[in-house]
């Protein structure tokens, strides 16, 4: 996996600060911007990071913090207590994440440990967001249901970049 240089800045005016560990531009805004990145699984300061998608499409992490803001997480592990396919479903994504991440590496301290509440809770719509974007639809059904949600002020079709473009 490498990340060309244009990409790496596009992420950097994103964050507002340089990256840490990028592998690979996970998913793209429909402008070609990175909206997600592939993050190791141990950053270069030895760090162990579970979080393997992260979110980085300023929009699209407005609009995850904005549904976080209005209670958006908890309806969803109510619904995760209610809907037996769901919760089977949201477990299955826990797996299909580790076993990619696993691909990478198997850090110790992080070895079972998903993002975003996975399996059983719902404690981070940008970690679920990042990687419904970074794996397409029908694999993490709270990530695909949270952008259904922002579908009103975020896209994934729909350009809303005011960083750099990447090239």
């Amino acid at each position: 996996m490498s990340v060309a240089e244009a990409d790496l800045a596009v992420v950097k005016a994103q964050l507002g600060r340089v990256p840490r560990g990028t592998l690979a531009i996970a998913a793209r805004c429909a402008c070609g911007n990175p909206t997600v990145v592939t993050t190791a699984p141990r950053l270069p300061d030895g760090t162990p990071f579970p979080t393997m998608y992260y979110l980085t499409h300023p929009g699209a992490v407005a609009a995850a913090s904005t549904l976080e803001a209005i209670g958006t997480m908890r309806e969803l592990q109510e619904l995760l207590g209610e809907d037996e396919d769901l919760a089977a479903a949201y477990r299955a994504a826990h797996e299909q994440y580790l076993a990619e991440r696993y691909a990478i590496d198997d850090v110790p301290e992080i070895h079972g440990i998903s993002a975003g509440g996975m399996p059983d809770r719902v404690k981070c719509l940008h970690a679920l967001v990042g990687h419904s974007l970074a794996v397409g639809p029908g694999v993490n059904p709270v990530g695909d249901r949270a952008l259904e949600m922002m579908a009103d002020t975020w896209r994934p079709d729909r350009c809303a970049c005011d960083a750099p473009r990447s090239e």
